[in-house]
C-alpha cells in the first residue's frame, strides 16, 4: 500500500521540487559589465556602423548575434567545424551561447559529434554566461 501511495504522489512531488529549483541567472546589466573580458578579441558595432563598444577582431562582431545563424558573421574566417553547426542550421539563442560561452570547443564537439572539432574561441567564461548570453541578446 505504502509503495502505491508514493507512486502515485512521486509526480506531484517532481513539480514540486522543479519550481522550488532556481532560476538561471539572467542579468544583462552585469553580462554587458563582464563584456570587458570578451572586447580584447570582439567589438560590438551596429548594422548602422555605431560602434558600441570597441574592441579587438580576432573574433567576430557579436552585434545580433543572438538569431544569427552560428558561425555565419560576415568576413570572419570561423572554424570549419563552427562553420558546419551553422550549416545543420543552428541559430544561436541565449540559451546555446550560454551552453558554448564556458568551453566553447567542449561544445562544438558535442554539436557535431567529432571529438576533434575546435572553436577558435580558446577563452572560457567560468562564471556569467547567462548573463552575458541575456546581454548579448539585447544588442539587435
Amino acid at each position: 500500500m505504502k509503495s502505491k501511495l508514493l507512486a502515485a504522489l512521486a509526480p506531484a512531488g517532481l513539480a514540486l521540487a522543479t519550481l522550488a529549483a532556481p532560476a538561471l541567472a539572467q542579468d544583462a546589466a552585469k553580462g554587458e559589465a563582464d563584456f570587458k573580458k570578451c572586447k580584447a578579441c570582439h567589438a560590438i558595432v551596429a548594422a548602422d556602423g555605431t560602434e558600441i563598444v570597441k574592441g579587438g577582431k580576432t573574433g567576430p562582431n557579436l552585434w545580433g548575434v543572438v538569431g544569427r545563424t552560428v558561425g555565419s558573421e560576415a568576413d570572419f574566417a570561423y572554424s570549419d567545424s563552427l562553420k558546419s553547426v551553422g550549416e545543420a542550421g543552428k541559430v544561436w539563442d541565449e540559451a546555446m551561447l550560454a551552453a558554448y560561452l564556458p568551453d566553447p570547443t567542449a561544445w562544438v564537439k558535442e554539436q557535431t559529434g567529432d571529438a576533434a572539432a575546435k572553436s577558435k574561441m580558446s577563452f572560457k567564461l567560468a562564471k556569467g554566461a547567462e548573463d552575458m548570453a541575456a546581454y548579448l541578446a539585447t544588442l539587435k
